[in-house]
């Protein structure tokens, strides 16, 4: 592995988010009722210098670690989980060019980043294989179509991933978002996560440039190092979900100290003083600390494990899995009981629509739906009765 791809361990001085996160906080509820496309906020955030925190210092980037990366998306996701999503988007498309592309590839795109304060979007979803790439001179033709392309529209960039008409393998590409033949849908209208811009790219005779392909894939886990790009996706949901956890307690809290009225059959003159409120925020609170717990250990595993680049081996890189895995399933309860359990605190007025108190559990409920719980309990399972540890793959 090339040394320029580590993020040389140095001491961090990140972006101090205090007023961004006040803007973001003041309007989420609005824009989350009105949805599309929030092209002002991701202004702010490329002007705040947080779309190159993952890009090394060799190539002009922050060199953010990985612990750092996650601690601010979770920031973000505490007041506004759909712009995390996003950005959160961003660094794993930098970490695909980063474990997939070659030397030239690296010094192309993320010194591009750097420079052009690019965008990224998301289109690698191997098991859509609606998008087929057919042989083209040194590279390939697009065509076909692709669902759930976070960060599309907007982006500059678009990692991509297709389906090879003859071996059936997938391919990973990067082309421009504005070539020709590419639409990008504005077609995305879920119960939640509405500003991710997560709808759906048709492609028509698309042109790919041999110097454009990051794989010509046999696999997407060519060594364990490779396969990392699972992993980093996988930790991103994570802390995205433990963002709308703490966000939706921290909302929850703010309104149960300030505007719930106690039950009549409470005794207590204060809602905060009835036990069955503070009972409900200790459990609130127990959900999140051991989910936030877990996060923060993987987060400092996967950058270790990061560090090693080709020299990380495969039980290294199943371990970290596991954490990952560990972590994923505290964080996606945590996501949907606080989300859930902050309107038996806060009571009927918390219900109000202009709150938006709802959007918590309605963005948590439609993010964890990304893969099955079940199959991660699976793995978690199998490991704590044989000690069988999990296998690289698409989610694990």
């Amino acid at each position: 592995m090339n040394d320029r791809m580590h993020s040389e361990a140095t001491v961090e001085a990140l972006p101090d988010l205090t007023e961004l996160l006040k803007t973001l906080r003041d309007s989420a509820a609005e824009r989350d009722r009105l949805g599309g496309h929030a092209v002002f906020e991701k202004n702010m955030l490329a002007e705040a210098g947080l779309l190159i925190l993952p890009v090394p210092r060799a190539y002009g980037g922050a060199g953010a670690s990985w612990p750092a990366i996650y601690g601010l998306l979770r920031q973000i996701a505490q007041v506004d989980s759909a712009l995390a999503h996003l950005l959160g988007f961003q660094y794993l498309q930098i970490a695909s060019v980063l474990v997939w592309g070659d030397e030239a590839q690296r010094e192309r795109y993320l010194r591009g980043t750097v420079e052009g304060n690019w965008w990224w979007g998301n289109a690698v979803n191997p098991i859509d294989t609606r998008l087929i790439a057919t042989e083209h001179e040194d590279g390939y033709l697009l065509d076909g179509t692709k669902g759930f392309c976070s960060g599309t529209l907007g982006s500059h960039q678009m990692v991509i991933s297709a389906h090879h008409a003859v071996s059936g393998k997938p391919v990973v590409v990067v082309v421009p978002t504005d070539r020709e033949g590419i639409t990008v849908r504005d077609d995305w209208d879920p119960i939640g996560q509405r500003q991710t811009d997560s709808g759906s790219v048709r492609f028509e005779q698309v042109v790919v440039h041999g110097d454009e392909v990051l794989q010509r894939s046999p696999t997407f886990a060519a060594n364990a190092h490779t396969s990392l790009r699972t992993l980093v996706s996988q930790l991103l949901l994570v802390n995205l979900y433990i963002g709308i956890a703490e966000g939706a307690f921290a909302e929850g809290r703010e309104y149960a100290l300030n505007f719930t009225r106690p039950w009549v059959a409470s005794g207590v003159a204060r809602s905060a003083d009835d036990p069955y409120v503070i009972q409900r925020f200790a459990e609130m609170h127990l959900k999140i600390v051991p989910a936030r717990a877990l996060a923060d250990n993987a987060a400092q595993a996967l950058e270790a494990a990061w560090q090693k680049g080709a020299a990380l081996d495969v039980q290294e890189r199943a371990y970290l899995a596991l954490s990952i895995a560990e972590a994923k399933v505290l964080a996606h309860r945590a996501a949907l009981d606080v989300s859930e359990g902050i309107f038996d605190v806060c009571g009927a007025r918390a219900t109000h629509a202009v709150l938006g108190l709802d959007r918590f559990w309605r963005n948590a409920r439609t993010h964890t739906l990304h893969d099955p719980i079940d199959y991660k309990i699976k793995a978690i399972g199998q490991f704590a009765l044989e000690g069988t540890l999990p296998e690289a793959g698409l989610y694990t």
